[in-house]
């Protein structure tokens, strides 16, 4: 590691500059790094500590108001991301890079944090494109807002028997009535559970079976008349994350708009989910920066058999390779960010470059949420004994690492959907020639196409059972590849 490296790993605004070149937003960035130097942090890893926050499910009067009651400060920790962009950056700008850079530098000091910044914007971002005119003045300006009236938003997909499996597990009915629909069902993991507005499927009465018969609809948390539209029946208790307020949500004719045209609710719900997986790369990539950043300082301050672990030979060269991991997974991460950026305005049907999108983004969120858990386990160890102490930042690292290979879809998911995107759409072939006509490896490009076709060509009951080592070396192979040609 050199004395640049030593510059660059501790402040996550230089290191994007130092992969990017200039900044969208640097005073906004460098700012907002600020604030959690000099504030943030301190109130970050309190309100981890705390644990799960109560439901205060009453009023004194006897009223249902379903409160998460986080301290004043989380709510200000909170607003500093919405104040830098990344919502209004994104939707009211068009800039999704600015989005990513802000998201970035949260993930770095707190991934839980990024994850109701990113609900917001995956709730904001199918509001504008599919929302009626009525729906987008009501309540897009809400979400847009840079102060602590900022409304929130979230994603309600999974129910209780599961959330990949989408078009069997899902069993809340939507019932129209005049305008709008009412909905009725239950949502088990609904993060942001306090957001003012969540997008939520069901299947509308009547509709077929399958994930073609549902539909993406606008939940509000109150109604028009100021009562409760939907019930909190109570929140979860997770080791990690707990930034974010994780919960159960009862649906009782709940009031819903529906956002696109009926017979659109698929693409609209794997459009949400793909705006969530890039950012989870992005979070991903942040915490494994800062697990390198946290083990490579221990390590230099911590002597044994007469020098800084730092200097010890094996140790060198593990963070040598961890950080050269870090770069390759920063470039995939980033190239899901910038496909994203050219293609998020598109609608069914979609361009042949947004199927192309929908790979990388599959291969970066499997990728880099592995790397991430790998290296937060890794940072844990080169503190040894230490690293189990809630004293030390590791272990909550690797906490919040658990999370990242889960939701939005677990590795299973983004194998079978990545490779279901390869099959019928051959995407593989643009994406590696386009990456050897950038200047990476054309002999290790062509080895990998060659993989990718021997798959295809398997019968059809061995290519599942095949379907992660390929995807995995593909992954790999971009990712370097991806680096090299952005060196």
């Amino acid at each position: 590691m050199s004395p640049t490296l030593d510059a660059l790993l501790p402040s996550p605004a230089r290191f994007l500059e130092g992969r990017l070149g200039p900044l969208r937003n640097p005073r906004v960035l460098a700012g907002y790094e600020a604030y959690f130097e000099g504030r943030g942090k301190g109130i970050s890893e309190a309100v981890d500590r705390a644990g799960t926050p109560p439901l205060r499910m009453f009023d004194r009067f006897g009223a249902r108001i379903d409160e998460v009651v986080f301290p004043p400060e989380y709510r200000e920790l909170l607003t500093k991301g919405y104040e830098a962009g990344v919502v209004f950056k994104a939707v009211e700008e068009g800039d999704l890079l600015a989005s990513y850079q802000v998201g970035y530098v949260t993930s770095f000091y707190d991934a839980g944090l990024y994850c109701p910044h990113t609900v917001s914007l995956s709730t904001a971002i199918p509001l504008a494109k599919y929302g009626s005119a009525d729906l987008r003045a009501k309540y897009l300006p809400k979400l847009l807002k840079r102060d602590d009236s900022v409304w929130q938003g979230a994603t309600w997909m999974t129910e209780a028997k599961g959330g990949s499996d989408l078009g069997s597990f899902v069993e809340t009915v939507a019932r129209p009535d005049g305008d709008r629909w009412l909905l009725t069902g239950e949502k088990y993991f609904t993060s942001n559970v306090g957001a003012e507005l969540a997008i939520a499927a069901a299947r509308p009465e009547g509709a077929p079976a399958g994930v073609r018969g549902l539909e993406l609809f606008l939940v509000p948390q109150r109604r028009d008349d100021g009562t409760l539209n939907f019930r909190v029946r109570r929140l979860k208790d997770k080791i990690g994350t707990r930034s974010v307020p994780t919960g159960e949500v009862e649906l009782d004719g709940s009031v819903g708009f529906l956002l696109g045209e009926r017979g659109q609710g698929t693409y609209l719900v794997l459009e949400a989910l793909n705006v969530s997986r890039v950012c989870n790369s992005v979070g991903a990539v942040a915490l494994t920066q800062r697990a390198l950043h946290e083990a490579w300082s221990f390590a230099k301050g911590r002597v044994a058999f007469g020098k800084p672990v730092a200097e010890q030979p094996l140790f060198a060269r593990q963070a040598r390779e961890r950080h050269e991991t870090l770069l390759d997974a920063f470039a995939l991460a980033w190239e899901a960010v910038t496909l994203l950026s050219e293609v998020w305005r598109e609608t069914p049907r979609y361009s042949d470059r947004y199927h192309l999108f929908r790979l990388v983004a599959h291969l970066s969120k499997y990728w880099t949420a592995e790397v991430a858990v790998q290296t937060a386990k890794w940072a844990m160890e080169a503190h040894g004994g230490a690293g189990i102490l809630t004293d030390y930042p590791v272990e909550r690292l690797l906490r919040e690492a658990m999370i990242l290979g889960i939701w939005e879809g677990t590795p299973h998911r983004q194998i079978l959907d990545g490779m279901e995107v390869v099959e019928k759409k051959r995407v593989h072939v643009p994406l590696l020639d386009g990456i050897a006509a950038r200047g990476g490896n054309p002999v290790a490009l062509a080895m990998s196409r060659s993989e990718v076709d021997e798959w295809l060509a398997l019968p059809a009951e061995r290519k599942e059972a095949e379907s992660e080592r390929v995807f995995a070396r593909l992954a790999g192979t971009v990712a370097r590849e991806l680096r090299r040609a952005t060196t």
